[in-house]
């Protein structure tokens, strides 16, 4: 594979191109980890419910341990103090479970934050470096191969129009005739156009 062009021109913008794709990349995803860092922000409601509940919980049953020890009635009200200690337990679970709401939305944003544009450079950018590099390296290889005439019909087929005319006379005609100066000029044009120095 041959990632850079050898004209200057064009390796620059290759360059430009491919330090673009990498702060685009980067710069996602420090506003993905950001956007997970405000959202999991707000979990601290759910933290504080959640060691309200503990507290709760253990005031509860220490309540609840030392009403056993009152006589004749100490049964009925550790039993009443347990419900006490369970509704702690309850207003623990519901914390927790906000605790985790919160960190599984700041997970999931985070992901989509860096997943999309990531997609995006990876559907428009990533294919058209692949393809020049895949089509610079077939270019380099005919061209030390030596295969200036396949180079030549190639440049014949996807040169434009206007490229065309401006040769001095006819290249199919040139071409066919194997004459050596329109063959190397049209293999010259198709491998710039493939970024690879005649």
């Amino acid at each position: 594979m041959k990632w850079y062009a050898d004209r200057p021109a064009r390796l620059v913008w290759q360059v430009l191109a491919d330090l673009l794709a990498l702060v685009w990349t980067l710069t996602w995803v420090k506003v993905a980890t950001a956007a997970g860092d405000a959202v999991r922000a707000l979990r601290a409601p759910g933290d504080g419910l959640s060691d309200a509940g503990h507290n709760l919980s253990d005031t509860f049953g220490e309540a609840a341990a030392k009403a056993r020890e009152v006589p004749l009635v100490g049964g009925r009200l550790a039993d009443a103090l347990e419900r006490g200690r369970s509704a702690g337990g309850t207003l623990t679970d519901a914390g927790q479970a906000q605790v985790q709401a919160v960190e599984s939305t700041a997970l999931w944003l985070t992901v989509a934050l860096i997943a999309i544009p990531l997609a995006f450079v990876l559907i428009t950018w990533l294919p058209l470096r692949l393809r020049f590099a895949r089509r610079a390296a077939v270019a380099r290889r005919l061209r030390d191969q030596g295969r200036l005439d396949l180079l030549a019909l190639h440049a014949l087929t996807t040169l434009s129009l206007r490229d065309l005319a401006a040769f001095p006379g006819d290249p199919a005609e040139g071409w066919r005739r194997q004459d050596p100066e329109v063959v190397e000029a049209l293999a010259a044009r198709r491998l710039r156009a493939s970024g690879v120095r005649p």
